[in-house]
């Protein structure tokens, strides 16, 4: 797998915030926001795949806590 250059154009102000969060972890800006992207990315795939396992089971949106799990009451 190669990579890629992508260039950002972003205010002062964001950048000097960034440079602080990736200071406070060891990390340079680049693998900072690399990581933070690469996390929202995963939290997207993971959260649409928690949803088609839903609709799969037929989830309702009682938020899959404590709905019982057994067949309904006749």
């Amino acid at each position: 797998m190669g990579s890629t250059v992508l260039s950002l154009r972003m205010d002062g102000e964001l950048l000097d915030r960034l440079r602080a969060h990736a200071a406070k972890r060891g990390m340079s800006v680049q693998d900072y926001v690399l990581r933070t992207l690469i996390r929202d990315d995963f939290d997207e795939r993971f959260k649409a795949a928690v949803e088609e396992t839903e609709k799969f089971y037929g989830v309702g949106g009682g938020g899959g806590r404590g709905g019982g799990g057994g067949p309904p009451r006749t």
